[in-house]
């Protein structure tokens, strides 16, 4: 708590990716051609579900919506750190930055959660066959990429809402490109041992549980490749679901990278390293895997493309 000759800052001062200040121009460069191939990729996946007739399925549904997923969290994090380079560091206003952060861990969640979706989605598709039209129809997919958005915004909201507590009387700079939980609760002045344990449930909730559950699902789906007795059969189900797979990969291992891998004595530099891997390789990397490894979605890529080079001529 402040002192009656403290003052509660209003304001936080963002010091961005610091040690490469000699190299700000070529920084900026890099960065701005990383959010417009990670920006062009996504929204060309959202326009392209949107528009193809081919693509009407649930599974595209929620590619979709991990796509803008993918898109809110590069830009809250990406655009900060254009920005500070820019003016070599940043200052922003306590309510921004609670916001910054709501943002980073509302689009975290929401593609742990849909990830999980998808990942169900292929267990009924290769394990209940029978019954997947019944169960994913377009309703039941719209309620659960609904309640995954819904969830994420109420879970996130009770944090936030602890973090607007918090009193900042020591010092306003964060030695970061973006406000995360550690840096802000490491500046604070308020006990923050309750935020924290709070942050810690909500990541294995998000997290941890979503990670348990894709490994079951695809547990279940390995059991049922093995046991068909076609090798065609073996392959065409394999093949309806390695592209997620290799998503849920990506994803679960760059998260595993981050949390698991020891951490040197550049805590600081080492935190921003991890932030841009999640928030930009991931979002970068799943509209490539899926356009090289998805038939369905190549095909629609070259639909459009004819139907485009048609009307052009």
């Amino acid at each position: 708590m402040c002192q009656n000759n403290e003052t509660n800052f209003a304001e936080f001062v963002l010091l961005g990716i610091s040690s490469f200040n000699d190299f700000r121009n070529l920084m900026f460069a890099f960065f701005l051609v990383l959010y417009t191939a990670v920006l062009s990729e996504n929204v060309f996946i959202v326009l392209l579900v949107s528009v193809s007739h081919h693509l009407k399925r649930p599974m595209y549904f929620f590619l979709k919506n991990l796509a803008i997923a993918d898109v809110l969290a590069t830009t809250n994090a990406v655009a900060p750190l254009l920005y500070g380079i820019i003016r070599e560091r940043e200052t922003i206003s306590v309510s921004y930055c609670i916001f910054q952060y709501y943002l980073l861990c509302f689009s975290g969640f929401a593609q742990s959660f849909l990830l999980t979706i998808m990942s169900f989605d292929r267990y009924l598709a290769i394990c209940k066959p029978l019954s997947y039209v019944a169960i994913m129809n377009m309703k039941n997919c719209l309620h659960l990429v609904c309640l995954s958005w819904l969830v994420a915004f109420t879970l996130i909201t009770c944090e936030i809402i602890m973090m607007y507590q918090l009193q900042f009387c020591d010092s306003n700079i964060i030695d970061h490109f973006i406000c995360d939980i550690g840096p802000v609760a490491k500046i604070s002045s308020s006990d923050t041992f309750v935020l924290l344990c709070y942050d810690f449930v909500l990541s294995m909730f998000f997290i941890f549980a979503p990670f348990i559950l894709v490994i079951i699902s695809y547990a279940g789906i390995i059991i049922t490749i093995l046991k068909m007795s076609s090798v065609i059969r073996r392959k065409k189900a394999f093949s309806t679901c390695s592209s997620h797979l290799a998503v849920v990969c990506t994803y679960y291992g760059t998260l595993i990278a981050i949390y698991l891998v020891p951490s040197s004595s550049n805590l600081s530099e080492e935190n921003k390293f991890k932030t841009l891997l999640y928030t930009v390789l991931t979002p970068m990397v799943n509209p490539i895997i899926y356009c090289l490894r998805n038939n369905d979605i190549r095909s629609a890529i070259n639909k459009l493309f004819h139907i485009l080079k048609e009307n052009i001529i």
